[in-house]
């Protein structure tokens, strides 16, 4: 068992995905299309997408270790491929990955999941459990379910609308109560930038960083999400202890020092993951993001 343990702390750990990978056919024009117009087609790409598949595409150019589960076609055309089942999940190794971040879609299935992992975590010191994440983007009720079973979630500007909130904050404030103590909670609005919950309720909230010129907007919300998680993931040892903290009486006073230390970190994500997916809108595709790192 010691040897076992030893052998976790060597190898770096990754980030796993798990979600939807597809095909995206993307047609670039002179400008966007009237309705009813024709357009003349510049030029067209075919580009591997998904929401999961996107943010473990960017946690790899950011340089963080990662992996993607997910389903894929054995053909060039599928239609009707089942998503990733509890089972899938069971067969892992959970003990290569420090965290693991769902796109929400097969609720029944992903709480599952989720539950196989606080297990797991509840066994565990603070500094060997995994850090959960959850994006909740689709207006879907069946997956506000997920809210409250991540350490991390991400919610959209789409979801807040439909749930009666109409500014970043609103939702933030409004949405606090479906989460587990000491979660943190994330939401992106386009221009508007993003905010976010700390674990011991502060609000903390970045401004947008828009490109000089607007190229490329597909994936940038994934971008984000990728950037925050780099940013939170690949923080020291403590990062992990602090999202698992959980303040008692003989502990208060250095679990709020932990917080206080945790609320900069996620200020330094929020922004870092703005600065990405900004500066991302500014080129076709994904690969210059790597580039883009020295001027942020």
């Amino acid at each position: 068992m010691e040897e076992q343990q030893q052998g976790e702390q060597t190898k770096p750990k990754k980030i796993l995905c798990i979600g939807l990978v597809c095909l995206d056919i993307i047609s670039v024009v002179d400008k966007f299309p009237e309705e009813d117009s024709d357009s003349r087609c510049v030029s067209q790409r075919w580009q591997r997408g998904g929401n999961a598949s996107n943010s473990c595409t960017v946690l790899s150019l950011l340089g963080s270790p990662c992996a993607f589960m997910g389903s894929l076609c054995a053909g060039p055309v599928a239609s009707n491929i089942p998503d990733v089942t509890f089972e899938d999940f069971s067969a892992l190794d959970l003990s290569a990955f420090k965290w693991i971040h769902w796109e929400g879609r097969n609720a029944d299935e992903q709480l599952k999941m989720m539950a196989a992992v606080e297990r797991r975590n509840a066994a565990l010191p603070r500094q060997r459990r995994i850090v959960t994440s959850v994006e909740i983007e689709k207006p879907r009720e069946n997956l506000y379910r997920l809210f409250p079973h991540a350490d991390v979630v991400f919610v959209s500007k789409d979801v807040s609308r439909q749930l009666g909130f109409h500014t970043p904050q609103n939702a933030i404030r409004g949405l606090a109560g479906r989460l587990r103590a000491g979660a943190v909670l994330i939401c992106a609005w386009a221009e508007k930038g993003a905010d976010a919950l700390d674990a011991d309720g502060t609000l903390l909230h970045s401004d947008a960083f828009p490109p000089q010129h607007l190229v490329d907007t597909l994936g940038a919300g994934d971008t984000f999400n990728a950037a925050v998680v780099h940013k939170l993931a690949n923080g020291d040892a403590r990062t992990h202890a602090r999202m698992h903290a959980h303040t008692s009486e003989s502990n208060a006073i250095d679990d709020r020092g932990r917080r206080r230390r945790s609320g900069c970190r996620l200020q330094e994500a929020l922004t870092f993951g703005c600065r990405v997916a900004g500066a991302k809108c500014g080129f076709h595709g994904y690969d210059a993001i790597a580039d883009q790192l020295t001027q942020m």
